[in-house]
Order: structure tokens, then sequence, then C-alpha cells
């Protein structure tokens, strides 16, 4: 599932919650294993904010200091083999991690403990083999491409490498697309799928080939003045907070290759050398705010399948739908369906912009009337459903006799109640998933 997940009073051994008054939400987290980048673009720093774009906790494990700029890599200060290995033990004795990925492991030794470490342990592990940084400078001992080959990517979903990291391990040069195709081949004999990424390839387009199960798949990107200081640290970090979110390879992939599309073109400057990619800016590809707006709705959805009674499920599905900030149509509105099916609940498809139109209508509706009012879920109606809002003091607009506890004039109801007879509704409604949910909550725990 996509984003956090709300969780009502958890117990203490939950690690990886945020509180907020008696409403908890669980974080996803993704662990990085790379290098620190003294100016703040790439390696360990750039996979942070990578993360966190997208709703990531990022648990990191350092294995070396550089002292580097825009311009140049002033020095590598790698860290002990063992202490790289008691920072992941230490993250995994204590942490729920969805996804690995790896950077500048630097050398032989450290990707060796690295894959040691990581031997027992079923979480998708992506490899991006770095070996060059982006003002040129080696990153790597020699050794590690075939410490990488023989002991790393065997065990790893995705290896992610640029053009002169694929020749390293693939062996041969890579000029044409014949080429890259056949790199694709030989590095996936290892086991792994790899995203081949075209960036330093001499095309008008950016190619990439992502190779899977023996087939592969291009993807084509307007070439851009400069790919940017941290770009292929920050892509492999996408792709490994996409997947702990349940994402799969191909999806994780086409998501972030988006998303750092957009990061490079909002690049910036922190010195006189490569600019920085910018993942900070909730504008990457246009999609920022698209993307915030679907994963909460998302993690609603899993929370309505975990807390949601049958009865309350129509047999359409309940719906539940956010709208973008300045929603101006049922397009920006995204939202989800959670219905009963083989006797469980399970959401229907995907979450999408634009369908549950009635419900979005109905929303926007009511956003014009209530600003503020961005969320509804639309449940079934119970014989208890509006005694039990009443009890706990919620307002009901719409019912036959004045419900729940006494508002000001021009807030927002807390939910609207529509009379179809057998099949009568009520919409909840808040300021976001959050808000929604907690409402649902309360009804239910009453």
């Amino acid at each position: 599932m996509y984003g956090v997940y709300l969780i009502h009073r958890p117990g203490p051994e939950s690690p990886s919650i945020y509180r907020d008054s008696d409403i908890s939400w669980v974080v996803k987290i993704a662990l990085t294993v790379a290098g620190s980048d003294s100016i703040g673009g790439a390696g360990i720093q750039a996979d942070i904010k990578a993360m966190a774009y997208v709703g990531v906790h990022a648990a990191t494990v350092l294995t070396a200091v550089t002292a580097q700029n825009t311009r140049r890599v002033g020095g590598i200060f790698p860290m002990p083999a063992e202490a790289v290995r008691a920072q992941i033990d230490a993250v995994l004795s204590d942490c729920d991690v969805g996804a690995v990925k790896t950077g500048m492991l630097y050398s032989p030794e450290i990707a060796g403990e690295v894959a040691d470490a990581f031997e027992d342990h079923d979480m998708p592990l992506i490899v991006d083999p770095v070996m060059v940084a982006t003002v040129g400078d080696a990153l790597s001992e020699n050794g590690l491409a075939e410490a990488l080959k023989r002991r790393l990517m065997p065990a790893c979903e995705l290896v992610t490498p640029n053009r002169m990291e694929a020749e390293a391990l693939a062996g041969m040069e890579i000029r044409s697309d014949k080429d890259a195709r056949l790199a694709c081949e030989i590095i996936g004999k290892h086991g792994s799928s790899v995203l081949l990424k075209g960036g330093h390839m001499d095309t008008r387009n950016v190619t990439d080939y992502l190779y899977l199960s023996s087939e592969i798949i291009v993807m084509k990107n307007p070439r851009l003045d400069s790919a940017g200081h941290g770009s292929g640290c920050a892509l492999s970090a996408l792709i490994a907070a996409h997947m702990a979110k349940g994402a799969d390879i191909v999806n994780a992939v086409m998501e972030s290759r988006r998303i750092i599309q957009g990061a490079i073109a909002l690049q910036y400057a922190v010195g006189g050398g490569e600019m920085i990619v910018n993942t900070m800016s909730r504008e990457c590809a246009d999609g920022g705010v698209r993307d915030g707006v679907a994963g909460d709705v998302e993690a609603a959805a899993g929370r309505m399948i975990e807390i949601l009674p049958h009865r309350l499920a129509p047999k359409g599905g309940a719906h539940i739908a956010f709208a973008k900030p300045g929603a101006a149509g049922v397009a920006d509105v995204a939202s989800a369906t959670v219905a009963v099916r083989g006797g469980a609940l399970k959401m229907i498809g995907p979450v999408g912009f634009g369908a549950a139109e009635g419900l979005s209508k109905a929303l926007l509706d009511l956003g014009r009337s209530y600003p503020g009012t961005r969320c509804a879920m639309e449940i079934a109606m119970s014989d208890d459903t509006l005694d039990l809002m009443e009890e706990v003091g919620m307002s009901v607009s719409g019912a036959k006799k004045k419900r729940g506890g006494s508002r000001k004039r021009g807030d927002a109801p807390d939910a609207v109640f529509e009379d179809r007879g057998k099949e009568s509704r009520v919409r909840i409604l808040g300021k976001d998933p959050r808000d929604v949910i907690s409402k649902l909550e309360t009804i239910i725990d009453c």
C-alpha cells in the first residue's frame, strides 16, 4: 500500500509510529547503505531527501565519508567493514524495513559485508553500483565491480547502472541500442533485474532500458541540459521507497523516473560546479501534489479494509475521495473503492483521479460551501449509525431531525445523510483522509 496507515492506540512494541494526540501513523521505512556527500547533493543526503519526498522514512548506514563539493571529490574516508555491518544490524534489529538500496560501497570488503548482512532477510534490495562521481572522480577501489557481481547482485531485485557502470559490470563497451540491450542481458544473468540509465549515452532523448524477466522495457524522456549532481542516487532511492510502500519493480521504476525528470528540471545551485537535483520541490514532474493526494487516499483505503464493518460497505462499495488543493473539477479528485468480495473487504482497482464521479462532485460542491472540506467517505447506513454519531457529538446534515453536536453557522458538518430508502448513505466529511478515518474510528469504537 502507498503512504501511511492509521493505527488506533498502538502498543509500545510498534517502533515506526508517529504519535499525534491519540492517533498514530505508521510510516514505511527504507534503508540506504551509502556514502556521505559533504555538499549534500548526492549520496546518503540525496537518498534521505528522495525517500522523504514520497513519504518514506530513511534509515541510514554510512559506508564512507567524502570531502566533496560541486566541483570535485577531495578525499574519501571509508568506514571499516565491521562498522558498516554493525550499523545494518542495529537498524534491522529494531525496524521493519520495507526495502533497501545500496549506493557507494567503495570497497570489495564492504560489498561482501553488506551481502552477508542481508543474506537471511527477505526484503527488496536495489543496488546502485556507484563507481564514479558526477564530477568525474572515482568513488570505488579496484575489484568492486567483481565483488558486486559475485556477492551482491545475485541477491538483489534490481541493479541501476549508468553507461559507464554497466560497461564495467558487463565487460563491454556500450555505444548503441543493440549494445545496451546486450549489456542488460549480461548483467541480468547474475539474477537481478536491470535498469540501464541512458543519461550518459549519446542520444537525442534519454533512453533507459528496464530488463525484467528476459524482456526489455524501453523508456524515453526529453534530454535536459544537465543530469545534475545526485540524480542517480535519488532515482535508486525513489525506487526503493516506492518498493517499501508495496510497488512492484515496473511501477516503482516508472513512477521514480517520472519524479526524477522533474527533479532534474528543477535543479538548483549551491556552489560553482554541478547543480543539485531538486527532490525537495513538490512540483517534481508536475506530480508531487497528486502523488501525495493519491497516497493519502490509498493509505485510508487500507485502513478502511482493516476496520470497516461489512454492514457499512454498500454493494457497490464504500468510497473515499480527496480533492487536490484548489481542485477545479473531478479530474482533481482522487478516489478509491473498498467492497466486500469473497467474504472479505478488498480495494477494487487502484486509486484514480476522476473516478467515483458522484462522490467527487458532491465533495467539490461541499468544498465550495465549506472551505477546507476536501475529503469525504461514503458508507452505508446501519440501524444505529445516526444514533452513534449523535452519541459522540458529531453533527449530521440532512437527517430528519437534528443530529449530533451543535456547530457554528458556516462550519462544515461532520457528515451528510442522504436518504435513499434501503440504500441510504452517509458521507463522513473532513479536511483530509486522516480526519475522516479518525471520525470513522470514533463511530466504530463507540
